[in-house]
């Protein structure tokens, strides 16, 4: 490898600087736990595992001499990454960290190589333009063998109603230990990995936990409440409309009920929200052209949504989160302005004097669907003639907006679904900008024992524009509208994932704690899991990685 370049700290870092375009062309790979050196300490409350989400390789040649290259962000070739923190064995010993990795998508990888090309819709694949619009949506099959589909966004242990290798399984969840170790992504598909290995193992679909949930698209981040019970929707596509079967997976028996099922514009949302008793759907504004089927000539998400409208209102479900022979279902329907949105934050209720609940969600949210272009990787790596700078776009910048759904039960609904133009569609959620563009976080995590409940600090990564990708961990203050943040020149952060201090007692410890992110040293060629003060923002300890760990999503820290 090519000696690195160091950048000026007058200049901003492109990755084309940096050699073979770390963190996007080259991912560190070890399938056998190997022992990370330490720099300054890590507490032993740490101990536990932490898995990571990543971006394999990038580009395949293949058999046929064509090369095969990864175009957007959300398509990567799947790798995973385990980091053990290892509690120590006597009091008073140091904390030891092993690190294993694994491509998860083999299978797929092969597949590219004797063909050249990728099967399927894909989130923003450029494919070829010789390929004919019979050749782009004919059906395929469904993959089955495990490794044989890439969908590492989101990684979640212990997925309630599915077994370690992803058969129905109406039983309770075990607690205190893993279970089972699950990839999603935005389809129904639901991929299972060994948890010491990450071998995959096996793969489910939304089918598996209830019959009726048989549409492709689903949300990345499903919601789960403090008993385990998890929440989600399934988007199935039906005569120019999309039908949400809004569902919750029991953590106590494994039996999957469906809560809601309501018909309105087909979206793409990557995300929901929970509060104690309710779970909500936004439908916010990233509709697919001619009710969905345009995925089925453009093969992929971006190109499939039609053009953002500034005037069209997102939409809000609530829906009771008992069954519905327990008398649940669609409780209220709201609108509020426009926005787009990858990443809520955490909803809560407030009662008032009078017994009224209002539901309070924050989320980050966007102008535009913008973002969706800049995260093509050549735009992030800079090292294309045809590159893009969409990163100083005001509408590529988000910004934390808090909306009021009020007297959710005062607006009582049609239970059993709202159609679009229906009289009942049209209750006002207001909102509330709470942060600048130059200080909001993306890919946000709060303390986890603050979920459904009124929370004050956000962490998350940010782009201030030392880089063509993330430079910072920030910690957003939604009270008092201040940050604090952690960065290093040439240094890029992944989404922070916060682990309690113990020693916390309640709310005012809100920010007692420890970050662990993923970060990729720019200069020096390497990676390195990081370890924040959560209440300073001041490193105290990192495990370095004898490699580049592919930049990715999302993470889960599983004490032990």
């Amino acid at each position: 490898m090519a000696s690195p370049i160091i950048v000026s700290q007058a200049k901003r870092v492109h990755y084309k600087d940096w050699p073979n375009s770390q963190g996007f062309d080259v991912s560190y790979e070890e399938r056998d736990p190997i022992e990370l050196e330490i720099e300054g300490s890590i507490p032993a409350f740490a101990a536990g595992i932490l898995f990571r989400t990543g971006l394999g390789i990038r580009n395949i040649e293949a058999e046929n001499g064509k090369l095969f290259r990864v175009h957007h962000w959300f398509d990567n070739l799947a790798q995973v990454h385990r980091f053990q923190i290892h509690p120590p064995s006597i009091p008073g010993e140091a904390v030891r960290v092993t690190y294993n990795s694994r491509s998860t998508c083999d299978g797929l990888i092969e597949k590219i190589r004797a063909t050249g090309h990728r099967d399927g819709v894909t989130f923003g694949a450029k494919y070829d333009p010789c390929m004919s619009l019979f050749q782009k949506v004919r059906v395929r099959e469904r993959p089955t063998k495990p490794d044989a589909l890439s969908v590492a966004v989101t990684i979640t242990s212990n997925y309630p109603g599915l077994s370690r290798n992803g058969e129905k399984l109406e039983k309770p969840s075990v607690k205190g230990k893993i279970q089972s170790l699950c990839n999603r992504t935005d389809t129904d598909a639901i991929q299972f990995l060994d948890p010491e290995t990450l071998e995959p193992i096996g793969v489910a679909s939304q089918t598996t936990l209830h019959p009726l949930l048989r549409g492709p698209s689903s949300a990345t981040h499903s919601s789960t409440d403090l008993n385990g019970d998890v929440y989600n929707y399934n988007l199935d596509f039906m005569n120019g409309q999309g039908v949400y079967r809004v569902f919750r997976v029991s953590a106590c028996t494994g039996h999957t009920s469906i809560l809601a099922t309501i018909t309105d514009n087909p979206a793409y949302i990557h995300s929901t929200l929970l509060t104690e008793h309710y779970m909500i759907l936004c439908v916010w504004n990233a509709h697919y052209a001619f009710g969905g089927a345009s995925i089925l000539w453009t093969k992929n998400i971006v190109d499939a949504l039609a053009d953002y409208d500034p005037d069209r209102p997102c939409r809000w479900y609530v829906i009771d989160k008992r069954p519905l022979e327990a008398g649940g279902g669609l409780v209220a329907t709201f609108e509020s302005d426009p926005f787009f949105c990858f990443h809520t934050i955490n909803a809560y209720e407030e009662v008032d004097k009078d017994g009224k609940v209002d539901i309070i969600a924050d989320l980050v949210a966007y102008e535009n669907l913008d973002i969706l272009k800049r995260l093509y990787i050549e735009n992030l790596i800079s090292n294309s003639s045809t590159a893009v700078d969409f990163s100083t776009l005001p509408t590529c910048q988000p910004q934390i907006r808090r909306f009021t759904l009020a007297n959710v039960e005062g607006q009582m609904t049609d239970k059993f679904g709202v159609f679009p133009g229906d009289e009942s569609v049209g209750l006002e959620a207001t909102s509330t900008l709470l942060s600048l563009k130059n200080l909001t976080p993306e890919l946000p995590t709060i303390n986890p024992s603050m979920l459904l409940k009124k929370h004050r600090f956000v962490y998350g990564v940010l782009h201030t524009g030392k880089s063509t990708l993330f430079d910072s961990i920030v910690k957003y203050d939604v009270s008092s509208q201040t940050a604090k943040m952690w960065s290093k020149h040439g240094h890029t952060p992944g989404e922070p994932i916060f682990v309690a201090d113990p020693t916390g007692t309640g709310e005012e410890d809100e920010d007692v704690g420890i970050l662990l992110s993923v970060v990729l040293d720019g200069v020096g060629g390497k990676s390195y899991l990081l370890v924040l003060d959560a209440r300073t923002m001041e490193e105290i300890g990192k495990a370095k990685v004898p490699g580049v760990i592919g930049f990715g999503f999302h993470g889960t820290h599983v004490p032990c």
